[in-house]
């Protein structure tokens, strides 16, 4: 369970005083909680990934937004927030993975994107970035 992994992990940064590690992993850990309370029951791997997928996606926002204002303090402190994440997350599959895995899935010349896109999601979550897949899926439906 990701859950008690992340909650470790905050423990431990709480002993080594590694302020941006705890600040990360609380707030994951409280994405994590709050997800699980409004379900109501526990999280699906698939589930706990997806929350770790939009906070990657909202550092990646503000990582973007530091370099857009040449704040090299906020990209340190975002670049180390990523690493954080993503250790989380299972290995992220390479574009020409990504693109063999959608062939294998029968994404092909003239596919709808939306009806492409319902196909990729769910097959590569949390193996690859949104913006990658949207990327593969639109060379491969040309």
């Amino acid at each position: 369970m990701l859950k008690t992994v992340v909650f470790d992990q905050l423990k431990k940064a709480m002993k080594e005083k590694d302020v941006v590690a705890k600040g990360v992993l609380s707030i994951v850990k409280s994405s994590l909680d709050l997800a699980q309370k409004e379900k109501g029951s526990e999280l699906t791997h698939e589930e706990e990934i997806a929350i770790l997928n939009r906070e990657v996606k909202q550092t990646h926002q503000a990582l973007e937004g530091a370099e857009k204002a040449n704040r090299s303090d906020l990209i340190e402190k975002e670049n180390r927030k990523l690493e954080i994440l993503k250790s989380f997350l299972p290995e992220q599959l390479s574009e020409e993975k990504v693109i063999e895995a959608l062939k294998e899935a029968g994404i092909t010349s003239g596919m709808n994107m939306g009806d492409a896109m319902k196909i990729a999601k769910p097959l590569l979550a949390g193996k690859a970035e949104g913006s990658m897949i949207a990327k593969a899926v639109k060379s491969l439906i040309k």
